[in-house]
């Protein structure tokens, strides 16, 4: 080959086109096709500045001349970084979530590979005796050497796995400096395989009949593609059904992978997989370093990593032999990703066991309507789990009617009194408020004046012990005001209940049992959450006060009594999934009680205890409830009887947003009205979002909905070239959602 070829180039830039170039002739392969899927260095713009992409093809022609290309300023890689399978799916989510593309590859790969940097792993330090019979008495009375000789008897050791077992390098230079020791560098293992015998490291607890019935259906089979929606209450023991199916995965030499909606339930998660199973267990989350985070995603791609436990971005880890995707607690919003390449990690992964023929299961206490709805009507396998594991007994679930009490920093007496019985027998007890800070509002005493965000539709959140009032929404922070602006007041006062504010009550009013608050705010430092964690299950803190990160699958066989402390605002939202989430909220909440031999308690304090909500929870379940609840989604075709876009426009000014959106309605009631679908189409607003102005923008919303999901995509990928050409689109912020969960 003697002339460069023409090589077209997606980009990680928010514009759905592609751009060719030119790839000089001694980097060509023999067969062009084979770069489709490589990235490349390329000039893009004006000046120096250049960019990584990814190669999408290579076209014989341009639809530019061909002296007018610039050149590719580096091929990066030898051969495509991904395999053709999860290529292809990246293809096809750019094109249903209406993203570009060269975004997406680029989200769907480790921030080093963004970078540029090889995909090669990182050569290691490894440690090993000069000579294997070392003497180790002549160490006796140095420990820490004689410990780390100890180690390395048998097999050279990895320096950041010694360093795990409490060997320092000062140590490791005392016995180097003996002559005892040396060290090395080189290339991680990669070509290990797990012995086919697995061996289990712990014994595991006999199933029940639920639990063995759940891990046959789902082994009798494995090599296809079939979604199984497991629904078993708190308690019930799901994860031991994922272990037993895990097992016969791992025993096929196959691959899997475990997604969970946060980090703090992926350390608790991989400690319980790496007790059971002798294999090797990688995390994959965006608390891990740079390094760590591609040396993961390659074990993953060549097959030295069993098991892969992450959190919603796994999902895009590239596999030599996947044979299971797990998604634990599948209801989770966290799932969904809510700005920039809005994909939902639980769709995608269904996508993606159908594309590869294995079988994924969908596990939740909570099932999100959706894959309820899927599994009633038997497009997913439903799979049962009615009963706690061992002894434990449901928890009993109880209302306390708040009007006419007294209240102190929101606790009514009798919640008090309920505290008092459980904590005398050192159990321990968890109080949810869904709300950080020490109070919601600042107001004065005197004329009413609230302190309001400068740029959001929004009040201040006052937070005590720093001393400060913050924007929740707009990150931004304010001192907090002496005197009222209206009329001078120095008389301010805050209103409501947060955290901070309940915790300084329950130590006023249990100052022998200690209280620990787990919310955003005190959980940022490195391990924080984990060490609380620890902490819990020592016993260490009687009285647990939390926001929803509490709620999440955490083992605390100490709780006997769980109180929410106020959901009432969920009751009367408009949010059409409102409901649902305070349902799920609700019995993941309750859920933390009495999991072990201890009876637990559920109560929830309410002005509204008629309300018909709560009393089918309390008294039915949220089994009940929910199939409840999806007869009145039905009737009124919301999904998941339905399917929806957003569209998204934000700006400075007003008008400008909305009327962006106008245009974006033209273009798609014509677009509907030439394939004749506008009775099957159905196009709202635009309308302001329920916080109109968030950050200093204005922002509005026009919504599609129909009962064909594919109306949707169809009429998006006509219109989404005209919405790019429309001018004043350049003067607003714009997006698309697709199945958006959220419409704030």
């Amino acid at each position: 080959m003697t002339k460069p070829i023409i090589c077209r180039v997606a980009l990680a830039i928010p514009l759905h086109r592609q751009f060719d170039y030119l790839l000089a002739a001694h980097l060509c392969p023999k067969d062009p096709n084979s770069l489709v899927g490589c990235r490349v260095l390329v000039p893009f713009g004006g000046g120096p500045r250049k960019q990584i992409g990814v190669i999408t093809a290579t076209p014989e022609e341009s639809d530019y001349a061909i002296d007018k290309l610039k050149s590719v300023s580096q091929l990066l890689d030898q051969q495509p970084l991904l395999s053709s399978g999860l290529y292809k799916l990246l293809n096809w989510a750019a094109i249903y979530y209406q993203h570009p593309f060269g975004d997406v590859f680029q989200q769907a790969i480790p921030t080093l590979l963004r970078k540029g940097k090889a995909a090669t792993f990182k050569t290691q330090e490894y440690w090993k005796l000069v000579q294997e019979d070392v003497n180790l008495d002549q160490l006796a009375r140095a420990k820490k050497q004689c410990h780390a000789a100890t180690l390395l008897q048998g097999s050279p050791i990895a320096y950041e796995q010694l360093k795990s077992q409490g060997v320092t390098r000062a140590t490791l230079n005392s016995l180097q400096e003996k002559k005892l020791v040396e060290h090395y560098e080189q290339m991680p293992e990669t070509n290990l395989t797990w012995p086919h015998d697995i061996r289990e490291l712990q014994e595991k607890p006999n199933l029940s009949t639920e639990q063995a019935i759940a891990v046959t259906t789902v082994t009798q089979q494995l090599n296809k593609f079939k979604c199984y929606l497991l629904e078993g209450i708190t308690g019930s023991g799901k994860t031991e059904v994922y272990l037993n199916i895990l097992k016969a995965v791992l025993e096929q030499g196959q691959q899997a992978l475990i997604i969970v909606p946060e980090i703090g339930l992926t350390p608790q998660t991989v400690k319980r997989f790496k007790a059971r199973f002798n294999v090797p267990i990688y995390l994959k989350h965006s608390a891990l370093n740079e390094q760590q985070q591609l040396e993961t995603w390659l074990h993953a791609q060549q097959g030295s990593a069993a098991i892969i436990i992450g959190t919603r971005s796994a999902i895009f880890s590239d596999f030599k032999n996947l044979g299971l995707i797990i998604l634990d607690e599948e209801h989770d919003a966290s799932f969904k990703q809510q700005d920039s390449f809005r994909y939902h990690a639980r769709d995608f992964a269904i996508k993606r066991a159908s594309e590869q023929n294995i079988p994924i299961l969908l596990g939740s206490a909570t099932p999100a309507f959706e894959s309820l709805n899927n599994a009633l009507s038997g497009r997913y396998q439903h799979l049962f789990l009615t009963h706690r594991a061992g002894n434990a007994k449901p928890p009993r679930n109880d209302l306390i009617n708040l009007t006419g009490l007294p209240l102190k920093s929101g606790l009514s007496p009798q919640l008090i009194e309920l505290m008092q019985q459980h904590l005398a027998k050192n159990n321990q007890v968890i109080l949810f408020l869904n709300r950080r800070g020490y109070a919601p509002v600042l107001m004065c005493h005197e004329c009413g004046w609230l302190v309001k965000c400068e740029r959001c539709d929004a009040f201040y959140t006052y937070h005590k012990s720093a001393n400060y009032l913050h924007c929740h929404h707009c990150m931004a922070t304010h001192p907090v005001p002496e005197q009222c602006h209206d009329c001078g007041s120095t008389n301010l006062h805050s209103t409501g209940v947060g955290t901070e504010q309940l915790e300084e009550t329950l130590n006023q009013l249990f100052p022998d049992h200690p209280t620990v608050r787990i919310d955003r705010d005190n959980t940022r430092k490195k391990d924080s959450f984990n060490n609380y964690l620890d902490d819990i299950n020592s016993g260490k803190y009687k009285i647990l006060l939390g926001t929803q990160m509490l709620a999440k699958g955490h083992h605390f066989p100490d709780v006997t009594l769980v109180a929410l402390v106020d959901v009432d605002g969920a009751l009367f939202s408009n949010d059409f999934r409102a409901s649902e989430r305070l349902g799920q909220l609700f019995t993941q909440v309750a859920g933390r009680a009495g999991r072990a031999e201890k009876k637990g308690q559920v109560v929830l304090q309410t002005f509204h205890p008629e309300h018909n909500l709560l009393q089918e929870l309390v008294n039915n379940g949220y089994g009940d409830f929910s199939r409840t609840a999806l007869q009145e989604r039905r009737m009124a075709q919301l999904p998941p009887f339905s399917f929806q876009a957003l569209i998204r426009a934000e700006s400075l000014n007003a008008t400008q947003a909305e009327n962006f959106l106008r245009l974006c309605k033209q273009t798609l009631n014509q677009i509907a009205d030439n394939n004749k679908v506008s009775d099957r189409l159905l196009i709202l607003g635009p309308i302001a979002a329920s916080m109109e102005r968030r950050a200093g923008k204005y922002r509005f919303q026009l919504l599609l909905q129909s009962e064909q999901r594919v109306l949707i995509t169809k009429t998006l990928n006509i219109a989404l070239a005209h919405f790019e050409k429309l001018p004043e689109g350049r003067k607003v912020r714009w997006s698309i959602d697709v199945d958006p969960i959220d419409f704030v």
